[in-house]
């Protein structure tokens, strides 16, 4: 299974921000990626065939751009992530072959400032990975 510490890693090899997270930013700090989970419903991705023809999982993962102030700033560094994400090939997630990144948003979504005025973008995705033997 690909865990949101493994994509946190992955995510943090790109050297994008200062500081990384999953779950909770932790005193919002400034220049921070997050990394959730996010909601997702309906069946679980089985193959026709039953669990044993299925080779593939797939996670649904959230990701918060918490940058600064500046609105211009904030709004490059999320489209920087993004096409980051848009060009990766041949990813190895905590051991586990990642198949196909898609990206479930034509571009990163502004979701406005915090509290304290600080910017802040999400990236939506889903990885297709090698289901474990």
């Amino acid at each position: 299974m690909i865990t949101l510490a493994g994509i946190r890693d992955w995510i943090k090899s790109f050297g994008i921000a200062e500081n990384y997270y999953i779950g909770v930013l932790d005193n919002k700090k400034d220049k921070s990626i997050g990394v959730y989970d996010r909601d997702v419903s309906g069946p679980p991705d089985i193959a026709i065939g039953g669990l044993d023809a299925t080779k593939t999982e797939k996670r649904s993962i959230s990701l918060l751009i918490h940058w600064s102030k500046n609105a211009n700033e904030t709004e490059q560094k999320a489209r920087y992530l993004y096409n980051t994400l848009l060009c990766q090939n041949n990813v190895t997630i905590d051991e586990l072959h990642v198949d196909y990144i898609y990206l479930v948003v034509p571009m990163p979504i502004a979701v406005g400032t915090d509290d304290k005025g600080v910017y802040e973008y999400v990236i939506q995705f889903d990885l297709y990975y090698q289901k474990e033997a």
